[in-house]
């Protein structure tokens, strides 16, 4: 991985007002408070080191409204990726990301904003941070230490094998010889349609296949945590079989939203053990439904720990305090006075120049 001291953000501007409100109760997450979020975390990354950031720019103006007026001592560049509020937006930002090498990135989304970018750069180093609806990948961590532990880590001066493990990632063979993959959660639905935004029917559930599991969780995911709690670090995942005649069991499948579920069995799996999904169904990829199963056709999945580098925060901030990265006057913010504005770079997805800015 790169250690270069460049971080990266990609915000995505919908994730946290989704359609998914009508039914249930999860905070609405405002432009306001994302900008508020990358603001804070830019600052801890440049005072951990970082000397350049990238972002993407987006119509909500989400980076833009967050770097215009920030003064830190680090070099910006906004990257237009000709963004029109859709999934694409975040596929552009991380193909431009890796173009651009960063050495950590910070993504503000819940599980399908980072599903995203796992499919597009699965070798990616993660600062994850919740603003989504299923936030069982990212973290609620506060954006000022997260933002350091992403500097620490694009600097390299923390060991990213130290504070940054790959993630699990479920990969899906389809019937049709295609491909997918869930982060979290790969789940079958009986008589459910692709495209559907509202919380799962407990009762439709028929096949959960999760990389991780814990009683806290709120999600999909959530009925496994319940049953058999599996951690990030585990090398292993759980499958819960579900339909008609199973032990009814209450789970959060979404926030403010418990539902039944009846239960047939579950049991742990191995990593690169296939597990058969059957048909007919619809498949849901951490909460998002985007495939049919047919009746006489299956779909084979197989948990690996093929997934992103996702820096945990609290283990980078660790080594960095014990390096002695912040006992120092020279940070270029803090309690100093701040510096000037700096000069903000605007550049194409290709790296040309927007306008004659540089």
């Amino acid at each position: 991985m790169a250690t270069n001291g460049v971080v990266g953000i990609i915000a995505n501007p919908v994730s946290g007002r989704d359609i998914r409100r009508v039914a249930a109760r999860g905070a609405v997450s405002t432009t306001e408070d994302k900008r508020n979020r990358i603001a804070r975390a830019v600052i801890g990354a440049v005072t951990a080191g970082a000397t350049r950031i990238v972002a993407m720019a987006e119509p909500f103006g989400i980076a833009t409204g967050a770097l215009t007026d920030l003064r830190i001592e680090a070099d910006i560049e906004i990257v237009d990726v000709a963004a029109t509020v859709s999934p694409a937006d975040t596929v552009r930002a991380v193909e431009a990301m890796r173009l651009r090498e960063v050495g950590s990135l910070i993504t503000l989304g819940g599980d399908g904003t980072n599903r995203t970018v796992a499919k597009v750069w699965p070798e990616a180093t993660l600062v994850p941070m919740s603003t989504g609806t299923n936030n069982v990948f990212p973290s609620l961590t506060e954006p000022t230490v997260a933002g350091a532990a992403a500097g620490l880590v694009a600097c390299g001066i923390v060991d990213a094998d130290a504070c940054a493990p790959r993630s699990k990632m479920i990969e899906v063979r389809l019937a049709d010889g295609s491909t997918d993959i869930a982060l979290i959660d790969a789940v079958t639905l009986a008589d459910d349609f692709v495209g559907n935004r509202m919380p799962a029917d407990g009762n439709l559930l028929r096949q959960v296949l999760v990389s991780r599991s814990h009683p806290a969780s709120i999600g999909l995911s959530s009925l496994a945590g319940l049953l058999h709690p599996c951690g990030p670090d585990e090398d292993a995942a759980v499958i819960v079989e579900c339909g008609p005649g199973g032990r009814p069991m209450r789970a959060p499948l979404a926030p403010g939203l418990y539902r039944t579920v009846p239960v047939l069995e579950h049991h742990c799996v191995d990593l690169e053990t296939p597990v058969k999904l059957r048909g007919p169904a619809v498949l849901s990829f951490d909460g998002d439904r985007e495939h049919v199963i047919d009746a006489d056709a299956v779909a084979t999945a197989v948990v690996r720990r093929s997934g992103p580098r996702v820096v945990n925060v609290d283990r980078a901030l660790e080594l960095g305090a014990a390096a002695g990265v912040f006992a120092t006057d020279s940070a270029p913010t803090g309690n100093r006075a701040l510096n000037e504005l700096g000069t903000i770079h605007y550049h194409r997805a290709d790296d040309t120049p927007v306008r004659d800015c540089c």
